[in-house]
């Protein structure tokens, strides 16, 4: 192993033993290739203009210039960068949202779902002349990273839509589907409403790769957009009383802040959470995961990546909305649930070095209970107490028995699901009913036709003909 590298985004390997490198929440890393020599920061996330990732590096051929992408909650200052290792070169080349490569004297950038290509001065490093097009349809992720790759014998290789379509299906306690939700399509996340009388679900696009929250009345059936992008808008969470839903966003540029809107779809959307350089106190990050909102409406419970990993934390919906760290502890701590009287807290931790269901008291106490055996993520409560759920490490549904205490009886599988295999902070599976006897879970649809990629020679002289 070179580095550690938690939450990566894609590195370069550049001339002079040097390989530029990124997480989620970071400035620009450098190790030597070669391993075992310390980690250095190339470039810091400056807090001033609200930056909360530099990602995406690429060494340029000189070998002390690089590519990279910065994420800020002040659009502006979104964009592609051109750096230095002497830190004196900090040089905006397009704005957006974007990833950028270089070959054979050419920049190929995303615009939307289109790929395009400029000439670029690697010595004055600047663009020059007209943009040209490419091809459209390029797949994309919520990172802003491009299904394409170039070489530096000016090979290209790109893809079409990336997506994993599922269908929302219910099933009994005995795994027997009982009807649908929706249309196949790109399920993030989604939860229902207290009351079981709607869905809110966000649904990824397959033209930019970010998702949009859509709300479902689940007894007309009829799904109907409730946030309208450009940007992501996923992680929904209801107010106890049904009456708003909080949800995360990153339309101002890239971080990750929270905002309410009612439930009924009209009214403004409300700031509940922004990021600041003199707000966020420490919190500012790239990668935050809203998950739950407590029962007495006081608390919305998310993960946030830190230096190293991912904590829980909790935001007060009253008064003053300055985040409060709730569980610091090795590994990653994802999925936190309130307990339906919201004395307690599940989550998944990968403390132990793999992915297992824990429990923690509300507020955080000594009290500490592993739940499930042989690993387990995404655990959810039956709003009506007695039980909770999560999925095994082979994606079968496993139901615990909740008794006073707490206590908590031996795991039990209940069926096998076909949710998509891995663990996700961003991606959830499966909701309960409140009285534990139906499940709604994001099927995988079989047979799906694999994404041709497409393998362009000498790609800058044939697209700019």
């Amino acid at each position: 192993m070179i580095a550690n590298v938690p939450d990566a985004r894609p590195a370069s390997w550049g001339p002079n033993n040097a390989i530029l490198f990124s997480s989620g929440n970071s400035g620009i890393l450098r190790v030597a290739s070669s391993g075992g020599g310390a980690v250095t920061p190339v470039t810091q996330l400056d807090l001033s203009r609200q930056e909360g990732s530099h990602r995406f590096p690429q060494l340029l051929p000189d070998g002390t210039h690089f590519l990279y992408s910065i994420r800020s909650s002040v659009v502006d200052n979104t964009g592609v960068y051109a750096g230095s290792f002497d830190g004196r070169m900090k040089k905006l080349l397009i704005r957006g949202q974007t990833m950028a490569r270089y070959a054979s004297g050419d920049l190929f950038f995303l615009d939307g779902d289109t790929l395009m290509g400029q000439a670029f001065n690697t010595e004055r490093l600047e663009l020059m002349g007209q943009p040209f097009v490419v091809d459209g349809g390029i797949g994309r992720s919520s990172m802003g990273s491009g299904a394409y790759s170039l070489s530096d014998t000016d090979t290209l290789a790109y893809a079409g839509t990336l997506s994993a379509p599922s269908q929302l299906l219910w099933f009994d306690r005995g795994g027997h589907p009982s009807g649908s939700v929706g249309s196949i399509g790109d399920y993030t996340d989604f939860r229902l409403s207290p009351d079981e009388t709607r869905l809110a679900a966000s649904v990824a696009n397959a033209k930019t790769g970010f998702p949009d929250i859509w709300l479902t009345d689940l007894a007309r059936g009829n799904p109907a957009p409730f946030t309208f992008g450009p940007a992501i808008n996923a992680s929904a969470a209801w107010s106890p009383d049904n009456a708003r839903i909080l949800f995360r966003t990153t339309r101002n540029g890239g971080l990750p802040e929270y905002y309410a809107k009612s439930a009924g779809g009209g009214g403004k959307e409300e700031p509940v959470f922004v990021q600041t350089a003199a707000h966020t106190s420490g919190v500012l990050s790239s990668t935050m995961s809203l998950s739950d909102w407590s029962p007495d409406g006081l608390w919305a419970l998310f993960s946030v990546m830190t230096s190293s990993d991912f904590d829980l934390w909790i935001l007060p919906l009253k008064g003053d909305p300055k985040p409060v760290s709730l569980l610091a502890a090795p590994g990653d701590q994802w999925h936190g649930n309130f307990s339906p009287n919201g004395k307690l807290v599940a989550y998944t931790s990968s403390e132990s070095g793999r992915f297992e269901v824990k429990v923690k008291t509300f507020p955080v106490s000594d009290g500490e209970w592993l739940v499930s055996t042989n690993g387990g993520y995404e655990p959810r409560w039956r709003a009506k107490g007695g039980e909770l759920y999560y999925l095994s490490a082979d994606q079968k549904l496993m139901a615990v028995s909740v008794g006073p205490g707490p206590s908590f009886g031996t795991p039990t599988p209940l069926f096998q699901t076909r949710v998509a295999a891995g663990v996700s902070s961003q991606r959830t599976h499966y909701v309960p009913s409140t009285d534990g006897q139906r499940f709604l879970i994001s099927t995988t649809v079989a047979e799906q036709a694999p994404t041709p990629i497409t393998v362009v020679l000498h790609a800058t002289a044939r697209f700019k003909k």
